[in-house]
Formats: structure tokens, C-alpha cells, sequence
């Protein structure tokens, strides 16, 4: 009997009920220290950033982040059938629309967030590849999230102004469960992430005719995960189509 449907419907169920806590988790995350005072009126000024507790607030959220949640779900559960890296996968969605919500208006990734995220997700995928003998994806999982936060670490040595290293720590678990399926969805899942991000940030400059728009700072987190659903969901078949 194919299990896609049934492993489709729990995934979105479950997915979607957690992405119901997400305001419930973004209040629950303290305020980072306030940024120190610009030492040259110069500077350019920004705006304040949105407390967290105003995010959790706003009208609506729990819902709207329940839907993606549940609508990601039953993506990744249609790929994977009744199998075990829903084990793992299932519980990040709704962390990865929290993430997404706060990246997008704050520009950061709480660590409160995402290191315990990450670590419970290691657990989970350590314990399930011993447990079912599938150690080479096991290593693989293992090596993929360090290729992957090392290459979102030397960007942000590069260029610190342009990458925060909140998404050097989101690059982690993104490299775990990506690595975990295989190299060739690793490779799209990263590809994606970029081109998602990169594409409308050159044509807001197009429109604007304001090259400097590419210098302005923007969230990556949210493209970094739509770049891991991709990975997920279609990432063994694109990269087959492209490297045979």
C-alpha cells in the first residue's frame, strides 16, 4: 500500500499544530542587548527593531503560520513516504516558520532558537541512523551540516556587513537534513536558497534603478529555508535532471 498519502496528511496535521505555538514561541525568546550608540552622527540611523513580543502579537499569526507550517508538511511528507527522517523534519517546519517570521522582521536568528533546534535535531538524526543501520546517510547528514555552516562561515568572514552569523548557525541543521537525503539535495537546497534571495534583490535594484539597494542589509534566513524545502521535496530529482 503507498503510504504518501497517509505520511502527507500527518506530517501537515502535526506541522500544522506546531506552527500554531510559533507566537507562543517568538514571545518566549528574550530581547537581544541593545545595539551600542553609533559614534558618528554620519551613521546611518535605523529603525528599531521590532520587539518580539510585538511580532507574537500580531493578528493572525498563529493561523497564517499554522497553514505554511501544515502546507510544508505535507510537501515533505509526500516526498517521504512514512519514514524516519519525518522524525526530524516534522518538528523543524514550524521552528523554520518561526525563525522566518522573526528573520524577516528583525534581520536576526535568535540563538535561543536555533542551537537548541539544531542539537535536537543532531540527537534525532544520530539515534535514528544508528538505531536503522543507515549509516552512510548518517554520515553524510553529519558532513553535509559541516560543508554547509563552514561555507556560510567563510561568506560571513568575508563579509560580516552582508551576512549576519545567525545564518551561519541556521546553515547547520539546514546541511544536516539536506546531507541526510543526499549530496545532490544538499547542492539545490543551498543553490536555491541563493537564487531565491539573489533574483528579487536585483530586480527591486532594477525597478528602483538604485544600485545601492544591493548593499542594503536583508533577512536570508526565510530563503535560506524555502532553499531546504526545495532540497527536500525536489532536490534528488532536479540535481539528477542537471548532473545526470
Amino acid at each position: 500500500m503507498n503510504d504518501t498519502v497517509p505520511a502527507a496528511f500527518l506530517a501537515a496535521a502535526v506541522a500544522g499544530l506546531g506552527g500554531l505555538l510559533v507566537p507562543m514561541l517568538i514571545a518566549r525568546v528574550p530581547e537581544p542587548e541593545p545595539a551600542p550608540e553609533p559614534e558618528s552622527d554620519a551613521a546611518v540611523d535605523e529603525p528599531p527593531k521590532t520587539l518580539y513580543a510585538d511580532i507574537a502579537a500580531r493578528p493572525g499569526l498563529g493561523w497564517r503560520s499554522a497553514v505554511v507550517a501544515a502546507v510544508c508538511g505535507a510537501l515533505l511528507g509526500t516526498s517521504t513516504g512514512l519514514d524516519w527522517p519525518l522524525v526530524w523534519l516534522v518538528p523543524l517546519t514550524p521552528v523554520a516558520v518561526a525563525l522566518s517570521v522573526i528573520d524577516w522582521h528583525t534581520r536576526l536568528l535568535p540563538r535561543r532558537i536555533v542551537v537548541p533546534a539544531t542539537l535536537a535535531a543532531i540527537a534525532l538524526v544520530v539515534v535514528v541512523g544508528l538505531a536503522t543501520g543507515e549509516r552512510e546517510a548518517l554520515v553524510r547528514a553529519l558532513l553535509g551540516m559541516v560543508v554547509a555552516r563552514s561555507f556560510f562561515w567563510v561568506l560571513w568572514f568575508l563579509r560580516s556587513a552582508g551576512m549576519g552569523f545567525g545564518d551561519v548557525r541556521l546553515a547547520a541543521p539546514v546541511g544536516l537534513v539536506l546531507g541526510w537525503v543526499g549530496w545532490g539535495a544538499l547542492a539545490i537546497g543551498l543553490w536555491v536558497g541563493f537564487i531565491s534571495f539573489a533574483v528579487p534583490a536585483a530586480g527591486l535594484a532594477l525597478v528602483r534603478r538604485d544600485r545601492g539597494v544591493l548593499k542594503q542589509s536583508f533577512p536570508f534566513g526565510p530563503f535560506m529555508v524555502v532553499g531546504a524545502l526545495v532540497g527536500l521535496v525536489w532536490g534528488t530529482a532536479l540535481s539528477e535532471r542537471i548532473w545526470g
